[in-house]
């Protein structure tokens, strides 16, 4: 059964405190090589910005993601989306290549996506993706540890992600078939120009909403609070811990 994060997505938020992340997105575009007449499958497709970047190289896509919020804005764009969670693929031998930016950690079983992904390729097609990487937000999180736990709630219990290590993707992956062309831990500290609070809002509900409704500020201030002299800049930015895992795998044809 799909885990399902209690995230809700809104496209206009996302756009206006995470347009970052398509924007870091261009150099899993150059992985992939899209080309004239692919068939591509734009897993966790977003609101469809780095769709649409894949499209323009004359590839076929279809998007699927589990938000009706990004999906609504990818339709908008003009693109074949379609509302559909990341462990539920139903596609059998359809596509060159599967894409995904930003978005198998927070997709839970990986062993269902991995499976979905196995079968929607056509044999030696290509798996192209960048995702969360062990210690990605490792401060966050810790933040996360010790304002919930003054409230008495483990807040890994609660976490909607899932930041694996190069080693253990590369288990997964060749245990759900693939070979694995290239895989990389990649450092990537990420400026956050709307600023933490507004970060928490639009990634961390499934921690925030474990608090009654009326302690949630108090508890990001605290969080705000905690991180300042580790993740705030002389200048005032916030600069966010963030790591990723890119890789490219190949289904044996």
């Amino acid at each position: 059964m799909a885990e399902l994060s209690k995230q809700h997505w809104s496209a206009e938020r996302y756009a206006e405190t995470a347009h970052f992340v398509p924007a870091f997105g261009a150099p899993v575009v150059d992985l992939l090589d899209p080309q004239p007449g692919e068939r591509i499958l734009d897993l966790g497709c977003g609101d469809g910005v780095l769709t649409e970047t894949i499209a323009a190289a004359g590839a076929q896509i279809v998007a699927v993601d589990a938000a009706p919020d990004m999906v609504a804005a990818a339709k908008a764009k003009g693109l074949d989306a379609h509302v559909v969670p990341g462990q539920n693929l139903a596609f059998e031998r359809e596509f060159d290549a599967v894409f995904s930016n930003a978005a198998l950690h927070w997709m839970r079983p990986q062993e269902a996506v991995l499976a979905g992904v196995a079968r929607a390729l056509k044999p030696g097609g290509r798996f192209v993706a960048e995702m969360g990487g062990h210690n990605n937000t490792a401060a966050i999180q810790v933040a996360f540890r010790a304002v919930l736990a003054r409230r008495g709630i483990e807040a890994l219990d609660l976490s909607p992600w899932y930041f694996p290590s190069a080693a253990a993707y590369q288990s997964r992956l060749e245990a759900a078939g693939f070979r694995v062309e290239e895989i990389a831990i990649i450092p990537r500290p990420t400026q956050l120009a709307a600023g933490l609070a507004a970060w928490l809002d639009t990634f961390c509900e499934d921690f925030l909403g474990a608090l009654p409704p009326a302690d949630r500020a108090a508890a990001k201030q605290e969080i705000c609070d905690l991180l300042q002299p580790i993740l705030m800049d002389e200048t005032g930015l916030w600069i966010a811990d963030y790591v990723r895992l890119r890789f490219k795998a190949v289904l044996p044809g």
